[in-house]
C-alpha cells in the first residue's frame, strides 16, 4: 500500500473526501427550488388555489351541507335565507327476548323453574331512518339517515333547529 491515493485529486482537498457533486456554496440545497424548506410539512410550489367556496361548512345532515349563504345537496345549490326544514321519524324501537335467554331458559327450567327468569332478558333495537327534507328557492331535496338509538332522533332536531336559526 505504497501507491499514492488516486483519488487524490478533483474532489479531494487537504485529504478529506467531500461526498456529492461540487456546486457553489451559495447553491440552495438538492432538490428543493428555492433552499431548504423550514419544518413540517413539504412545501408545495403552487398556492392553494380558492375553489370558489362561501366559506367553511357550518353544520352536514346526511348528504345536505350548510354553508353560510347557502344549501348544498346532490339536488343543487339553493339559498339557506328562507329555506323550509322539515323532519319525519320513521324509526321503532322493538324489544324482543334474544335467543340465548330462551336457550338458558329451557336449560335451566328442569332446577326448580328457576330458568323461566331467564325469560326477563330483554334486548332493544332502534330500526328506521329519520327523514330530512328541505326546500328553497324552488328546489327541493330529502334525504334519509338512520337510526342508530333512541336518540338519534333528538340529535337530529337539534342540528335541524340549528339548520332552522340560520334560515330565518
Amino acid at each position: 500500500m505504497s501507491e499514492p491515493n488516486p483519488y487524490a485529486g478533483g474532489e479531494y482537498r487537504d485529504g478529506e473526501y467531500t461526498w456529492g457533486p461540487a456546486h457553489p456554496p451559495g447553491a440552495p440545497g438538492y432538490g428543493y427550488p428555492g433552499g431548504a424548506p423550514g419544518y413540517g410539512y413539504p412545501q408545495h410550489p403552487y398556492p392553494p388555489v380558492p375553489t370558489g367556496g362561501a366559506g367553511a361548512p357550518l353544520l352536514s345532515i346526511g348528504d345536505i351541507t350548510v354553508l353560510p349563504d347557502s344549501i348544498v345537496t346532490p339536488a343543487g345549490t339553493m339559498p339557506l335565507k328562507g329555506a323550509v326544514w322539515n323532519a319525519t321519524d320513521m324509526s321503532r324501537t322493538e324489544e324482543r327476548i334474544p335467543t340465548h335467554a330462551v336457550v338458558l331458559a329451557v336449560v335451566f327450567a328442569v332446577f326448580c323453574l328457576l330458568g323461566l327468569l331467564f325469560l326477563l332478558m330483554k334486548e332493544k333495537q332502534t330500526v328506521g331512518f329519520i327523514q330530512v327534507t328541505v326546500s328553497s328557492g324552488g328546489r327541493y331535496h330529502s334525504t334519509m339517515i338512520p337510526a342508530t338509538g333512541p336518540e338519534t332522533f333528538p340529535l337530529v332536531m337539534g342540528q335541524l333547529n340549528y339548520a332552522r336559526s340560520l334560515s330565518v
